[in-house]
Protein backbone atom coordinates (compact mmCIF):
# COMPACT_ATOMS: atom_id res chain seq x y z
CA UNK A 1 0.00 0.00 0.00
CA UNK A 2 1.12 3.78 -0.93
CA UNK A 3 0.93 6.69 1.04
CA UNK A 4 1.79 10.43 0.15
CA UNK A 5 3.24 12.45 2.29
CA UNK A 6 1.98 16.14 1.59
CA UNK A 7 4.05 19.40 2.07
CA UNK A 8 1.16 22.19 2.36
CA UNK A 9 1.07 25.83 1.89
CA UNK A 10 3.48 25.35 -1.76
CA UNK A 11 2.25 28.32 -4.38
CA UNK A 12 1.61 26.52 -8.02
CA UNK A 13 2.79 27.97 -10.90
CA UNK A 14 2.95 27.16 -14.95
CA UNK A 15 0.94 25.03 -17.03
CA UNK A 16 -0.79 21.32 -17.32
CA UNK A 17 -2.73 19.72 -19.40
CA UNK A 18 -5.75 17.21 -18.45
CA UNK A 19 -5.74 13.35 -19.24
CA UNK A 20 -8.26 12.03 -21.35
CA UNK A 21 -11.81 11.19 -20.15
CA UNK A 22 -11.45 8.51 -17.82
CA UNK A 23 -15.33 8.07 -17.59
CA UNK A 24 -15.49 7.94 -21.59
CA UNK A 25 -12.77 5.81 -21.72
CA UNK A 26 -14.42 2.79 -19.84
CA UNK A 27 -17.44 3.27 -22.47
CA UNK A 28 -15.17 3.69 -25.53
CA UNK A 29 -12.84 0.38 -24.89
CA UNK A 30 -15.82 -2.22 -23.66
CA UNK A 31 -17.34 -0.45 -27.57
CA UNK A 32 -14.24 -2.10 -29.23
CA UNK A 33 -16.09 -5.61 -28.55
CA UNK A 34 -18.99 -4.58 -30.91
CA UNK A 35 -16.38 -5.43 -34.00
CA UNK A 36 -13.89 -7.91 -35.01
CA UNK A 37 -12.01 -4.59 -37.03
CA UNK A 38 -9.41 -2.41 -35.89
CA UNK A 39 -10.02 0.05 -33.63
CA UNK A 40 -7.94 2.64 -32.80
CA UNK A 41 -8.00 4.77 -29.20
CA UNK A 42 -6.11 7.95 -28.81
CA UNK A 43 -5.83 9.82 -25.88
CA UNK A 44 -5.97 7.38 -23.34
CA UNK A 45 -5.27 7.51 -19.78
CA UNK A 46 -3.17 6.03 -18.06
CA UNK A 47 -4.63 4.95 -14.63
CA UNK A 48 -5.47 1.89 -12.48
CA UNK A 49 -9.25 1.31 -13.92
CA UNK A 50 -7.83 1.93 -17.55
CA UNK A 51 -5.35 -0.40 -17.50
CA UNK A 52 -7.46 -3.05 -15.66
CA UNK A 53 -9.53 -2.74 -18.27
CA UNK A 54 -7.32 -3.19 -21.12
CA UNK A 55 -6.16 -6.23 -19.38
CA UNK A 56 -9.39 -7.75 -19.03
CA UNK A 57 -10.21 -7.32 -22.69
CA UNK A 58 -6.82 -8.76 -23.29
CA UNK A 59 -7.90 -11.74 -21.07
CA UNK A 60 -11.07 -12.02 -22.91
CA UNK A 61 -9.02 -12.25 -26.29
CA UNK A 62 -8.99 -8.78 -27.76
CA UNK A 63 -5.45 -8.40 -29.60
CA UNK A 64 -4.48 -5.10 -27.66
CA UNK A 65 -1.47 -3.35 -29.52
CA UNK A 66 0.09 -0.09 -27.97
CA UNK A 67 0.61 2.35 -30.36
CA UNK A 68 2.15 5.12 -28.12
CA UNK A 69 2.05 6.22 -24.76
CA UNK A 70 -1.61 7.09 -25.11
CA UNK A 71 -2.93 5.38 -28.21
CA UNK A 72 -3.95 1.49 -28.71
CA UNK A 73 -5.57 -0.29 -31.10
CA UNK A 74 -8.01 -3.09 -29.87
CA UNK A 75 -8.91 -6.13 -32.63
CA UNK A 76 -11.73 -8.29 -31.08
CA UNK A 77 -11.75 -10.83 -33.88
CA UNK A 78 -11.65 -14.19 -31.42
CA UNK A 79 -13.47 -13.71 -27.94
CA UNK A 80 -13.41 -16.49 -25.23
CA UNK A 81 -17.29 -16.85 -24.34
CA UNK A 82 -15.68 -19.63 -22.02
CA UNK A 83 -13.61 -16.96 -20.46
CA UNK A 84 -16.58 -15.25 -19.11
CA UNK A 85 -17.52 -18.11 -16.62
CA UNK A 86 -13.99 -18.30 -15.05
CA UNK A 87 -12.83 -17.18 -11.60
CA UNK A 88 -9.89 -15.31 -13.67
CA UNK A 89 -12.64 -12.93 -15.33
CA UNK A 90 -15.06 -13.13 -11.88
CA UNK A 91 -11.78 -11.47 -9.96
CA UNK A 92 -10.83 -9.30 -13.23
CA UNK A 93 -14.30 -7.32 -13.18
CA UNK A 94 -15.01 -7.66 -9.38
CA UNK A 95 -12.62 -4.50 -9.13
CA UNK A 96 -13.79 -2.51 -11.83
CA UNK A 97 -16.78 -0.50 -11.59
CA UNK A 98 -16.68 0.21 -15.52
CA UNK A 99 -16.65 -3.73 -15.76
CA UNK A 100 -20.45 -3.83 -15.83
CA UNK A 101 -20.48 -1.95 -19.74
CA UNK A 102 -19.08 -5.07 -21.56
CA UNK A 103 -22.52 -6.74 -21.18
CA UNK A 104 -24.02 -4.36 -23.75
CA UNK A 105 -21.76 -5.04 -26.46
CA UNK A 106 -21.36 -8.49 -25.85
CA UNK A 107 -25.51 -9.38 -26.00
CA UNK A 108 -25.47 -7.07 -29.26
CA UNK A 109 -23.27 -8.94 -31.02
CA UNK A 110 -22.67 -12.48 -29.40
CA UNK A 111 -26.26 -13.17 -27.84
CA UNK A 112 -25.12 -13.49 -24.12
CA UNK A 113 -23.26 -11.41 -21.29
CA UNK A 114 -21.74 -12.46 -18.07
CA UNK A 115 -20.31 -9.99 -15.21
CA UNK A 116 -20.51 -10.31 -11.56
CA UNK A 117 -21.39 -7.59 -8.88
CA UNK A 118 -18.58 -5.09 -10.29
CA UNK A 119 -16.54 -2.73 -8.12
CA UNK A 120 -15.18 0.80 -7.50
CA UNK A 121 -15.95 3.82 -5.28
CA UNK A 122 -17.56 2.90 -2.07
CA UNK A 123 -19.90 5.98 -2.23
CA UNK A 124 -23.34 4.55 -1.08
CA UNK A 125 -26.05 2.52 -3.06
CA UNK A 126 -25.24 2.03 -7.25
CA UNK A 127 -27.76 -0.07 -8.91
CA UNK A 128 -27.85 -1.70 -11.78
CA UNK A 129 -31.69 -1.94 -12.58
CA UNK A 130 -31.87 0.39 -15.39
CA UNK A 131 -29.12 -1.68 -16.89
CA UNK A 132 -30.66 -4.88 -16.93
CA UNK A 133 -34.71 -3.50 -17.29
CA UNK A 134 -33.45 -1.73 -20.29
CA UNK A 135 -32.04 -5.25 -21.94
CA UNK A 136 -34.99 -6.98 -21.09
CA UNK A 137 -37.25 -4.62 -22.64
CA UNK A 138 -34.88 -5.47 -26.05
CA UNK A 139 -36.39 -8.79 -25.62
CA UNK A 140 -32.88 -10.53 -23.34
CA UNK A 141 -33.94 -12.62 -20.68
CA UNK A 142 -32.02 -11.86 -17.22
CA UNK A 143 -30.83 -13.82 -14.37
CA UNK A 144 -28.95 -12.98 -11.16
CA UNK A 145 -27.14 -15.53 -9.20
CA UNK A 146 -27.54 -13.97 -5.55
CA UNK A 147 -25.38 -16.38 -3.99
CA UNK A 148 -22.98 -15.94 -6.34
CA UNK A 149 -23.51 -12.51 -7.04
CA UNK A 150 -23.16 -12.50 -10.93
CA UNK A 151 -25.49 -11.39 -13.56
CA UNK A 152 -25.91 -13.51 -16.66
CA UNK A 153 -28.09 -11.91 -19.75
CA UNK A 154 -29.09 -14.20 -22.75
CA UNK A 155 -30.36 -12.73 -25.40
CA UNK A 156 -29.84 -14.17 -29.37
CA UNK A 157 -32.53 -11.99 -31.25
CA UNK A 158 -32.76 -8.33 -29.69
CA UNK A 159 -35.49 -6.02 -31.15
CA UNK A 160 -36.02 -2.67 -31.23
CA UNK A 161 -38.07 -0.97 -28.50
CA UNK A 162 -39.18 2.28 -27.26
CA UNK A 163 -38.18 2.42 -23.51
CA UNK A 164 -38.16 5.01 -20.88
CA UNK A 165 -35.53 5.00 -18.33
CA UNK A 166 -36.30 5.23 -14.95
CA UNK A 167 -33.27 7.82 -14.49
CA UNK A 168 -30.96 9.00 -16.51
CA UNK A 169 -27.61 6.43 -15.84
CA UNK A 170 -24.49 7.33 -17.73
CA UNK A 171 -23.45 4.02 -17.81
CA UNK A 172 -27.06 2.52 -18.04
CA UNK A 173 -27.39 4.52 -20.94
CA UNK A 174 -24.18 3.23 -22.67
CA UNK A 175 -24.67 -0.09 -22.23
CA UNK A 176 -28.47 -0.04 -23.45
CA UNK A 177 -26.92 1.98 -26.68
CA UNK A 178 -24.23 -0.96 -27.17
CA UNK A 179 -26.83 -3.26 -26.65
CA UNK A 180 -29.51 -1.99 -28.71
CA UNK A 181 -26.92 -0.85 -32.19
CA UNK A 182 -27.26 -4.48 -33.76
CA UNK A 183 -30.98 -4.89 -32.47
CA UNK A 184 -33.51 -5.63 -35.21
CA UNK A 185 -35.86 -2.39 -35.64
CA UNK A 186 -36.02 0.79 -34.07
CA UNK A 187 -34.94 1.59 -30.32
CA UNK A 188 -36.18 4.81 -28.91
CA UNK A 189 -34.17 5.71 -25.57
CA UNK A 190 -36.07 8.80 -23.50
CA UNK A 191 -34.83 10.67 -20.43
CA UNK A 192 -31.13 9.18 -21.55
CA UNK A 193 -27.97 10.54 -20.27
CA UNK A 194 -26.33 12.81 -22.34
CA UNK A 195 -22.73 13.86 -20.84
CA UNK A 196 -20.29 14.79 -23.38
CA UNK A 197 -19.13 11.37 -22.92
CA UNK A 198 -22.29 9.58 -24.17
CA UNK A 199 -22.55 11.80 -27.29
CA UNK A 200 -18.56 10.81 -27.63
CA UNK A 201 -19.64 7.15 -27.94
CA UNK A 202 -22.70 7.41 -29.92
CA UNK A 203 -21.13 9.48 -32.81
CA UNK A 204 -17.79 6.66 -32.74
CA UNK A 205 -20.55 4.16 -33.03
CA UNK A 206 -22.43 6.16 -36.08
CA UNK A 207 -18.59 6.06 -37.87
CA UNK A 208 -18.51 2.66 -37.37
CA UNK A 209 -21.77 2.14 -38.90
CA UNK A 210 -24.35 2.73 -36.34
CA UNK A 211 -27.37 5.05 -36.92
CA UNK A 212 -28.24 6.77 -33.69
CA UNK A 213 -29.74 10.23 -33.82
CA UNK A 214 -30.82 12.65 -30.94
CA UNK A 215 -26.96 13.23 -29.87
CA UNK A 216 -26.57 15.29 -26.91
CA UNK A 217 -30.48 15.19 -26.18
CA UNK A 218 -32.41 12.70 -23.94
CA UNK A 219 -34.46 11.02 -26.60
CA UNK A 220 -32.16 8.34 -28.34
CA UNK A 221 -33.48 6.53 -31.73
CA UNK A 222 -31.41 3.87 -32.70
CA UNK A 223 -31.79 1.99 -35.81
CA UNK A 224 -30.17 -1.41 -35.62
CA UNK A 225 -27.65 -2.65 -38.13
CA UNK A 226 -26.01 -6.01 -38.95
CA UNK A 227 -22.28 -5.00 -38.30
CA UNK A 228 -20.64 -2.69 -37.11
CA UNK A 229 -16.61 -1.80 -38.73
CA UNK A 230 -13.79 -0.27 -37.68
CA UNK A 231 -12.49 3.48 -36.92
CA UNK A 232 -10.58 5.84 -35.12
CA UNK A 233 -11.71 7.63 -31.73
CA UNK A 234 -10.04 10.06 -29.74
CA UNK A 235 -10.54 10.74 -25.91
CA UNK A 236 -12.47 13.91 -24.85
CA UNK A 237 -10.13 15.62 -21.27
CA UNK A 238 -11.21 14.76 -18.48
CA UNK A 239 -13.52 17.51 -17.10
CA UNK A 240 -13.13 16.48 -13.89
CA UNK A 241 -9.42 16.73 -13.57
CA UNK A 242 -10.09 20.12 -15.31
CA UNK A 243 -12.28 21.21 -12.28
CA UNK A 244 -9.88 19.85 -10.21
CA UNK A 245 -7.03 21.75 -10.81
CA UNK A 246 -9.35 25.04 -10.94
CA UNK A 247 -10.25 24.62 -7.31
CA UNK A 248 -6.45 23.51 -6.23
CA UNK A 249 -5.60 26.97 -7.43
CA UNK A 250 -7.74 28.39 -5.76
CA UNK A 251 -6.96 26.89 -2.82
CA UNK A 252 -3.78 27.04 -2.91
CA UNK A 253 -3.63 31.12 -3.96
CA UNK A 254 -1.79 30.06 -7.16
CA UNK A 255 -1.40 31.10 -11.25
CA UNK A 256 -1.70 28.31 -13.26
CA UNK A 257 -3.12 27.71 -17.02
CA UNK A 258 -5.06 24.50 -17.60
CA UNK A 259 -4.12 23.56 -21.64
CA UNK A 260 -6.35 21.97 -23.77
CA UNK A 261 -9.88 21.58 -21.97
CA UNK A 262 -12.51 21.33 -24.79
CA UNK A 263 -14.70 24.23 -23.08
CA UNK A 264 -17.73 23.83 -24.95
CA UNK A 265 -17.90 20.41 -22.76
CA UNK A 266 -17.03 21.74 -20.08
CA UNK A 267 -21.17 22.76 -19.51
CA UNK A 268 -22.23 24.07 -15.89
CA UNK A 269 -18.28 23.62 -14.07
CA UNK A 270 -16.90 27.07 -15.47
CA UNK A 271 -20.09 28.98 -14.28
CA UNK A 272 -19.79 27.26 -11.21
CA UNK A 273 -17.04 27.79 -10.11
CA UNK A 274 -17.29 31.72 -10.82
CA UNK A 275 -20.58 31.20 -8.58
CA UNK A 276 -17.62 30.46 -5.70
CA UNK A 277 -15.68 33.64 -6.35
CA UNK A 278 -12.97 31.88 -8.49
CA UNK A 279 -11.76 34.31 -11.53
CA UNK A 280 -10.27 32.90 -14.96
CA UNK A 281 -9.95 33.71 -18.22
CA UNK A 282 -10.69 31.51 -21.52
CA UNK A 283 -7.74 31.92 -23.56
CA UNK A 284 -8.96 29.66 -26.72
CA UNK A 285 -9.04 26.23 -25.13
CA UNK A 286 -7.08 26.68 -22.32
CA UNK A 287 -8.40 28.25 -19.16
CA UNK A 288 -6.07 30.89 -17.47
CA UNK A 289 -6.46 31.53 -13.03
CA UNK A 290 -4.69 34.09 -12.07
CA UNK A 291 -3.33 34.02 -8.68
CA UNK A 292 -5.68 35.12 -6.00
CA UNK A 293 -5.99 35.98 -2.62
CA UNK A 294 -9.95 35.76 -2.10
CA UNK A 295 -12.56 34.28 -3.65
CA UNK A 296 -16.03 34.98 -2.49
CA UNK A 297 -19.41 33.09 -2.70
CA UNK A 298 -21.92 34.54 -4.58
CA UNK A 299 -25.35 34.36 -2.79
CA UNK A 300 -28.38 34.11 -4.53
CA UNK A 301 -30.85 36.72 -5.66
CA UNK A 302 -32.77 37.30 -2.30
CA UNK A 303 -29.59 36.93 -0.32
CA UNK A 304 -30.03 33.31 0.53
CA UNK A 305 -26.85 31.36 1.16
CA UNK A 306 -25.78 29.69 -2.49
CA UNK A 307 -26.72 25.99 -2.79
CA UNK A 308 -24.56 23.55 -5.47
CA UNK A 309 -25.98 20.55 -5.71
CA UNK A 310 -25.53 17.51 -8.61
CA UNK A 311 -27.74 16.91 -11.40
CA UNK A 312 -28.09 14.99 -14.70
CA UNK A 313 -26.21 16.43 -17.59
CA UNK A 314 -26.29 19.16 -18.64
CA UNK A 315 -26.49 19.94 -15.04
CA UNK A 316 -23.09 19.77 -12.07
CA UNK A 317 -21.34 16.06 -12.17
CA UNK A 318 -21.37 14.67 -9.07
CA UNK A 319 -17.81 13.74 -9.44
CA UNK A 320 -16.77 17.73 -8.68
CA UNK A 321 -18.78 18.06 -5.35
CA UNK A 322 -15.99 16.71 -3.41
CA UNK A 323 -13.62 19.73 -4.72
CA UNK A 324 -16.41 22.32 -4.40
CA UNK A 325 -16.52 21.67 -0.62
CA UNK A 326 -13.61 21.32 -0.34
CA UNK A 327 -12.71 24.71 -2.06
CA UNK A 328 -15.53 26.34 -0.24
CA UNK A 329 -13.77 25.74 3.09
CA UNK A 330 -11.14 29.09 1.89
CA UNK A 331 -13.52 30.92 0.66
CA UNK A 332 -15.34 33.99 1.95
CA UNK A 333 -19.09 33.22 2.64
CA UNK A 334 -20.73 29.87 3.23
CA UNK A 335 -22.54 27.47 0.74
CA UNK A 336 -24.64 24.27 0.65
CA UNK A 337 -23.23 21.41 -0.76
CA UNK A 338 -26.07 18.88 -1.59
CA UNK A 339 -24.98 15.29 -3.52
CA UNK A 340 -28.36 14.10 -4.11
CA UNK A 341 -27.42 10.70 -6.15
CA UNK A 342 -24.78 9.18 -3.76
CA UNK A 343 -25.38 8.96 0.44
CA UNK A 344 -21.84 8.35 1.78
CA UNK A 345 -19.70 10.48 -1.01
CA UNK A 346 -19.65 13.38 2.13
CA UNK A 347 -18.30 10.99 4.62
CA UNK A 348 -14.88 12.58 4.24
CA UNK A 349 -15.50 15.68 5.71
CA UNK A 350 -14.70 14.14 9.10
CA UNK A 351 -11.15 14.66 7.77
CA UNK A 352 -11.77 18.37 7.07
CA UNK A 353 -13.12 18.90 10.06
CA UNK A 354 -10.03 17.43 11.67
CA UNK A 355 -7.89 19.88 9.50
CA UNK A 356 -9.95 22.81 11.09
CA UNK A 357 -12.10 23.26 8.59
CA UNK A 358 -16.09 24.52 9.70
CA UNK A 359 -18.34 22.15 8.19
CA UNK A 360 -21.69 21.02 9.05
CA UNK A 361 -23.19 17.86 7.83
CA UNK A 362 -26.50 17.96 7.94
CA UNK A 363 -27.23 14.59 7.08
CA UNK A 364 -25.60 11.68 4.67
CA UNK A 365 -26.56 14.11 1.30
CA UNK A 366 -25.96 17.90 2.34
CA UNK A 367 -22.94 19.85 4.31
CA UNK A 368 -22.85 23.33 5.23
CA UNK A 369 -19.49 25.06 4.91
CA UNK A 370 -18.26 28.29 6.12
CA UNK A 371 -15.41 29.55 4.74
CA UNK A 372 -12.07 30.93 6.51
CA UNK A 373 -11.42 33.52 3.64
CA UNK A 374 -7.60 32.19 3.87
CA UNK A 375 -7.37 34.04 7.62
CA UNK A 376 -7.10 30.88 9.13
CA UNK A 377 -5.44 27.81 7.33
CA UNK A 378 -6.01 24.27 7.68
CA UNK A 379 -3.86 22.21 9.61
CA UNK A 380 -1.71 18.95 8.54
CA UNK A 381 -2.82 15.79 9.50
CA UNK A 382 -3.03 11.84 8.96
CA UNK A 383 -5.76 10.96 6.60
CA UNK A 384 -7.15 7.88 4.33
CA UNK A 385 -8.55 8.41 1.06
CA UNK A 386 -11.93 6.77 0.72
CA UNK A 387 -12.35 7.21 -3.06
CA UNK A 388 -11.14 8.67 -6.14
CA UNK A 389 -12.67 12.04 -6.21
CA UNK A 390 -12.61 12.59 -2.24
CA UNK A 391 -8.80 11.45 -2.38
CA UNK A 392 -8.16 14.20 -4.71
CA UNK A 393 -10.51 16.64 -2.33
CA UNK A 394 -8.15 15.70 0.70
CA UNK A 395 -5.17 15.52 -1.33
CA UNK A 396 -5.84 19.60 -2.44
CA UNK A 397 -7.06 20.51 1.12
CA UNK A 398 -3.19 18.76 2.50
CA UNK A 399 -1.50 21.22 -0.59
CA UNK A 400 -3.11 24.56 0.83
CA UNK A 401 -2.66 23.29 5.55
CA UNK A 402 0.01 24.17 7.38
CA UNK A 403 2.75 21.59 7.56
CA UNK A 404 3.10 18.28 6.63
CA UNK A 405 0.01 15.66 5.50
CA UNK A 406 -0.17 12.06 5.27
CA UNK A 407 -2.66 10.63 2.82
CA UNK A 408 -3.27 6.97 2.88
CA UNK A 409 -4.62 4.38 0.37
CA UNK A 410 -3.54 6.68 -2.32
CA UNK A 411 -4.55 3.74 -4.79
CA UNK A 412 -8.08 5.30 -5.09
CA UNK A 413 -6.50 8.23 -6.69
CA UNK A 414 -4.49 6.49 -9.05
CA UNK A 415 -7.33 4.66 -10.25
CA UNK A 416 -8.86 8.45 -11.42
CA UNK A 417 -5.72 10.46 -11.82
CA UNK A 418 -2.39 9.85 -13.56
CA UNK A 419 0.52 10.24 -12.19
CA UNK A 420 -0.92 13.25 -10.03
CA UNK A 421 1.97 13.21 -7.62
CA UNK A 422 4.70 13.55 -10.97
CA UNK A 423 2.55 16.64 -12.55
CA UNK A 424 1.85 18.45 -9.89
CA UNK A 425 5.84 18.93 -8.01
CA UNK A 426 6.14 20.01 -12.02
CA UNK A 427 4.31 22.94 -10.66
CA UNK A 428 5.57 23.77 -7.47
CA UNK A 429 3.92 21.31 -5.58
CA UNK A 430 6.35 18.91 -2.78
CA UNK A 431 4.44 15.45 -2.27
CA UNK A 432 6.15 12.58 -1.99
CA UNK A 433 5.43 8.69 -2.89
CA UNK A 434 5.78 6.04 -0.52
CA UNK A 435 5.49 2.19 -0.16
CA UNK A 436 4.24 1.60 3.38
CA UNK A 437 6.06 -1.62 4.53
CA UNK A 438 3.91 -4.52 5.46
Amino acid sequence: MAYFQVEGGRRLHGEITPQGAKNEALQILCATLLTPERVVVRNVPEILDVMQLIELLRAMGVEVERLAKDAYAFRAREIDLGYLRTEDYRRRCARLRGSVMLIGPLLARFGVGYVPKPGGDKIGRRRLDTHFIGFRKLGAKFDFDAAEEFFSVDGKDLRGCYMLLDEASVTGTANIIMAAVMAKGTTTIYNAACEPYIQQLCRMLNRMGARISGIASNLLTIEGVTELGGTEHTLLPDMIEVGSFIGMAAMTQSELTIRNVSYPDLGIIPAQFARMGIRFEQRGDDIYIPQQDHYRIETFIDGSIMTIADAPWPGLTPDLLSIFLVVATQAKGAVLIHQKMFESRLFFVDKLIDMGAQVILCDPHRATVIGHDHRIRLRATRMTSPDIRAGVALLIAAMSAEGCSTIQNIEQIDRGYCDIDGRLNALGARITRYEECN
